[in-house]
């Protein structure tokens, strides 16, 4: 009996070691995707606004974790980017967000292919609440399935707009800059 206490006491700590915090968000070192372990690349607090509104905190999975971003929006397998909101949005909000991120230095020509995936995008938003984690995985070949505390709500055909999309967090320029370095395996930021 005591051997089983001490071996579960063992695992219950394990299981803390498996996870990593940022502004007391816990997100699991793993996950499984399609039969693929992914690892935790890293994880960030996004912040809007000149008065720095904290909004989410970000975690991302990768099956080869790195810190540069290129390999990963190029990798032929899948990568899972999850947001838990430390703050609530109004669907609008998210939607006007992910158009406004999506356009950033893209021509009107580069945004037309994506328009309709975005369009499908913007209506699966819903308000979104404090504690609420939203999941974007990348299935190249797929897709990217979307998911609302683990109810997926489809799948947006094409490797383009997955990787348009990470981008906004990834990219060279990416409207999310500061979180890009703590994605990256930089510290919580």
């Amino acid at each position: 009996m005591l051997r089983q206490i001490v071996l579960a006491g063992l695992a219950c700590v394990a299981g803390l070691a498996q996870a990593r915090e940022c502004r007391n968000v816990e997100f699991p070192e793993h996950v499984e995707v399609h039969g693929k372990n992914l690892s935790l690349n890293g994880v960030g607090l996004r912040k809007v606004t000149i008065f720095n509104v904290q909004v989410y905190v970000a975690a991302l999975y990768v099956a080869h974790p790195g810190a540069d971003a290129a390999p990963i929006l190029d990798s032929p397998g899948p990568t899972r980017l999850v947001l838990q909101f430390v703050r609530d949005l109004t669907a609008q909000q998210a939607r006007d967000a992910w158009a406004k991120d999506l356009s950033r230095d893209r021509t009107p020509a580069d945004l037309l292919p994506l328009q309709s995936r975005l369009a499908q995008l913007q209506a699966w938003m819903q308000d979104l609440h404090t504690g609420q984690r939203l999941s974007f995985t990348r299935l190249p070949g797929e897709g990217m399935t979307v998911a609302l505390d683990d109810q997926v709500k489809g799948t947006l055909p094409g490797d383009d707009f997955a990787r348009a999309f990470l981008a906004i967090w990834l990219g060279d320029d990416p409207s999310a800059r500061k979180i890009k370095g703590s994605l990256l395996g930089g510290t919580c930021s």
